[in-house]
């Protein structure tokens, strides 16, 4: 009997590796592809971490940090110290964060290159994911109730004159990045604003690249500290309207990404050649997001 039970609990204990293990690696998964969409101007990792079903629990598991540990630590209150950090979701952030941080160091420079040298069927790839993940969002969701429209229209007016502003001329002192970092981190978690497109506004978006492509540790460190600071921030604020106001808070996101879509659209005119490959790259764009959410949705 006991020899039975023994080979139960090893099946059991082998499949929950097994699940772990593959869990693991869609998470890092996601966290490539949110890293890849971070640093494009005009789709936002917020955006990739919705519709491969991911969000709500980042969301929560980022509000969920709780700093008390930093206290317990100093006082030596180690078993509190344990628990209270025992409760940070280690198996999302880990491997998502590693998939962030990979994809920004690996691809910054495959970005910078195609926006300088095939900018119109970058961005025209880049208005079909858009396009597309306002489309499975709203899929995901219940049918639009006319109590939803002012936040739709809200979300879309915003988004549409907050990327057609002008650049600002700011100077790459370490405050205005660390200033940068905390406002871009806040868009990238929000579907439809891109992190990307705000440093492009801030005036910060080529001069970041340069600094990764260069590994300007002090530039990064303090950039990620904004960073670190926006997200613990903010997260906590989109936990609630989550919780309170799901269906105006969604509405509003995918107002925010149709609105967004004034970005590529803009570029995809000042630079186009030829219509039928930028065609192609939009419609490639829009199905691959159908095929991401199919593959990693849930």
């Amino acid at each position: 009997m006991q020899l039975a039970e023994k080979a139960e609990e090893k099946i059991k204990e082998d499949i929950h590796q097994k699940y772990i293990t593959k869990e693991t690696c869609t998470i890092f998964g996601k966290g490539l592809l949110m890293g890849t969409a971070d640093i494009i101007p005009g789709i936002s990792g917020g955006t990739i971490a919705l519709i491969t079903g991911i969000y709500e629990r980042l969301i929560g598991a980022i509000s969920g940090i709780d700093f008390k540990f930093i206290a317990y630590f100093l006082k030596g209150d180690f078993k509190r110290t344990w628990e209270n950090i025992k409760n940070i979701d280690f198996a999302l952030f880990i491997p998502l964060v590693s998939g962030i941080g990979l994809a920004i160091l690996l691809m910054s420079n495959i970005i910078h290159y195609l926006l300088e040298n095939m900018t119109a069927l970058s961005y025209a790839f880049f208005f079909g994911t858009i396009l597309s993940s306002a489309v499975v969002i709203h899929r995901k969701e219940d049918k639009l109730a006319i109590k939803n429209f002012p936040p739709l229209i809200f979300g879309f007016l915003f988004a549409f004159l907050l990327v057609g502003l002008p650049a600002l001329q700011i100077e790459h002192s370490l405050f205005n990045l660390f200033a940068s970092g905390i406002v871009a981190i806040c868009a990238m978690i929000l579907p439809g604003i891109s992190g990307a497109a705000i440093l492009l506004l801030l005036n910060q978006y080529e001069y970041m690249l340069f600094a990764l492509k260069n590994m300007q540790l002090l530039e990064i460190c303090v950039f990620s500290l904004g960073a670190l600071i926006g997200i613990l921030s903010f997260s906590r604020f989109v936990k609630f309207l989550l919780r309170k106001y799901k269906s105006f808070t969604m509405c509003f996101l995918i107002g925010l990404m149709i609105g967004a879509l004034r970005l590529p659209y803009q570029e995809i005119t000042k630079t186009i050649d030829s219509i039928f490959p930028v065609l192609i790259s939009g419609l490639f764009g829009f199905a691959i997001v159908f095929v991401l959410e199919t593959k990693f949705g849930r």
